[in-house]
């Protein structure tokens, strides 16, 4: 293995894709996708202008491999929120549902005007 400049091994930078059908709708196609020790399956859609994109997900950049027509190599160009609890396996932000839950002091004191003190409230 060489290392590079910035100290990063070969097997640290591998990250390549293969496609292998495209998606039920048509738009997209079907990938594994080799990083260094784990494969994914997925999915890869092309950008459209007024689509919002896949939360967790990841924009990149694929370059066709000239040895292997159906091979890419993936340049990550941008992590989505949430990527990153997903790929670690890790319980967070993305895997909940609804909306916030806070209970500021203005939020209680127009709770209480509204549908007035609890019972047995101290003042």
């Amino acid at each position: 293995m060489s290392v590079d400049a910035a100290g990063k091994s070969d097997s640290e930078d591998f990250d390549v894709v293969l496609m292998h059908s495209a998606t039920e709708d048509g738009e997209g196609a079907r990938v594994l996708r080799a990083r260094a020790g784990r494969v994914e399956a997925g999915e890869v859609r092309p950008l459209r202008e007024g689509r919002p994109l896949a939360a967790g997900g990841e924009l990149v950049r694929l370059e066709r491999r000239k040895d292997a027509p159906a091979f890419y190599d993936v340049h990550v160009e941008h992590v989505l929120q949430g990527a990153e609890v997903m790929q670690k396996g890790e319980k967070g932000e993305a895997s909940r549902s609804g909306p916030a839950q806070v209970a500021t002091h203005a939020y209680r004191e127009s709770w209480e005007r509204t549908f007035g003190r609890p019972r047995g409230a101290l003042n």
